[in-house]
Parts: structure tokens; C-alpha cells; sequence
């Protein structure tokens, strides 16, 4: 379906400009210049933004002169002295960290405890992954509704007390086997709600540089690029991911492993809270 789309950026390079159209240009244009452009919903929305974002003004995005010089020849590194980019990146990191530290101590852990061979431990992530699968075009949907502070605020808070939960996995019979696939039922929910944060939100922090300093980054805009670093970031945190956890599975034990995983998590809700999508409200007022 993705090849018969084409892009109205694209569409409008082999369109004719009508008056209409000419005029509203202009006034586009004439705003921009007296600094009263704000990122609001419209028909070229992408899938990348909150469908009911906020109005946000981008001239704290513009680059002073004395810096744009630098800018111009890497604009998109620019971009990470925002700490709402890099916060966004890390969710990335973290996300991919969570991932990688249930694929590397679930199956260990069920051989210790249950004495599950290879089959057994994989029917394990049935658990874990279906919920995840589930629940992630809600959070979507959520993010294109509330944008990305609350379901990241709530999404890694809600992770914390599933993940200490871990902590009281037993050795037993079918009923503690159970209660472990409850536990990591619960995990798949919070995974699959912090799964689309980190791209939507570096995304629109970029699209605001770019709305502020155009063409800074090109014709094409920096959005390849910003997906390179994702990946970057992506993979960086699934190759962390099962050294941390397994290096703590060894020394402190699973489940002294998860309380320090869930830290991690409520670290994260925290600088959520403070960076994705702008300052709160709170803290602007002081």
C-alpha cells in the first residue's frame, strides 16, 4: 500500500499554483517571518506527529547567527543540543535495553527454576511479546491523542511496580509457572506502550528546527539521517541490554536484577517528564 502513496510534498512539485492557493503561500510565509509560526494539526499531518498537538512556537528552535555557520555543515548534531532530542534518543536506548534483558535472563531463569529446555522457554515469550503486539497501536493511538509526555510518563511509571513484581517468581509447579506468565503478560502491556515515543517525538522536534531554519537541512529534510541515529541508538541498547542484566543476574540475582531495571525506569519517567514534549506546565511557571 506504502507504493501507492505519494507524498503532497512531492504531489505539489508537479501541480500548477492556483491564486488561491498562491496567496495562502504568502501568508504562510509572511507569518514566518514575524515569528508567529506554531506547530498546529494540519491536512499534511504525518504519522509522526500527535494528531492534536499542541500550539508550540518555533522560534526558540531558530539558530542565533553566530552558530548557524556550524550549523549549516552538520544541522541535524545541532539538533542533540536540544534535551528533548536526546531524552527522546534514550528512550530508544532504554526501550531496546528492556527488550534485550528479557531475551537474555528469561530463558535462564526458567531453566533454573522449572528446568524448561529451549521449546518451553520460548513458549514463555508467547506471554511477553502477544501483549506487546496488542496494546502498541493503542499506545499510538495515544500518542497521536495526548502526545508524547503522558504516555511516556505513564508508560515507563507503569513498568516500574510490574518489574519488581519479577522479584517473587518461585520454583514450583504449574501454578507458580502461572503467576510467571502473569508477571511477564504485565511486562508485554508496558513494553508496547513505550514502543512508538522515541521516533514520534524526535521527529517533531526536528520538523521544528527545520520549520524555524528553512531550508537549513536541504530540500529532502534531515529525517533519514534522524532514523540513522535511531537505529543507532536502538542497537546500542540492545547490545548493553543483556551485558547489564546478565552481569546483575550473576551477582545479585534475578530479582534483585528487576529492582534495579525498574530504577532505571522510573529514572526515565522522571526525564520524561521534564523534556518529552516541552517543559511542564508547572515548571514554566516558576
Amino acid at each position: 500500500m506504502r507504493l501507492l502513496l505519494i507524498e503532497k510534498k512531492v504531489a505539489t512539485q508537479w501541480q500548477v499554483p492556483s491564486s488561491s492557493s498562491s496567496s495562502s503561500v504568502d501568508r504562510d510565509n509572511d507569518c514566518q517571518h514575524q515569528g508567529e509560526e506554531t506547530v498546529e494539526p494540519s491536512e499534511d499531518a504525518r504519522e509522526d506527529e500527535p494528531l492534536l498537538g499542541k500550539k508550540e512556537d518555533v522560534r526558540s528552535f531558530e539558530i542565533p547567527e553566530s552558530r548557524y555557520r556550524w550549523a549549516e555543515s552538520v544541522p541535524i548534531l545541532y539538533c542533540f543540543l536540544n534535551p528533548r532530542l536526546l531524552i527522546a534518543q534514550l528512550l530508544a536506548v532504554i526501550q531496546a535495553a528492556l527488550l534485550a534483558a528479557f531475551d537474555a535472563t528469561v530463558p535462564t531463569e526458567a531453566q533454573e527454576l522449572y528446568g524448561f529446555n529451549s521449546l518451553n522457554a520460548g513458549l514463555l515469550f508467547i506471554a511477553l511479546v502477544l501483549p506487546y503486539l496488542l496494546v502498541g497501536p493503542v499506545a499510538g493511538w495515544a500518542v497521536d491523542r495526548y502526545g508524547t509526555k503522558p504516555v511516556s510518563v505513564v508508560g515507563f511509571g507503569y513498568l516500574v511496580p510490574v518489574l519488581v513484581l519479577l522479584r517473587w517468581v518461585r520454583p514450583g509447579g504449574t501454578t507458580q509457572i502461572a503467576i510467571y506468565c502473569v508477571f511477564l503478560t504485565l511486562c508485554g502491556v508496558g513494553l508496547g506502550g513505550i514502543g512508538s515515543l522515541s521516533i514520534v517525538e524526535s521527529s517533531h522536534v526536528v520538523r521544528l528546527y527545520e520549520r524555524a531554519n528553512p531550508g537549513l537541512f536541504g530540500a529532502n529534510g534531515p529525517y533519514a539521517q534522524l532514523y540513522g541515529i535511531h537505529s543507532m541508538g536502538f542497537s546500542f541498547g540492545l547490545t548493553v541490554g543483556p551485558l547489564i542484566s546478565g552481569g546483575l543476574k550473576d551477582r545479585i540475582g534475578y530479582g534483585n536484577m528487576n529492582i534495579v531495571v525498574a530504577a532505571c525506569c522510573a529514572m526515565t519517567a522522571f526525564l520524561s517528564y521534564a523534556y518529552i514534549g516541552g517543559k511542564p506546565k508547572v515548571w514554566k511557571r516558576t
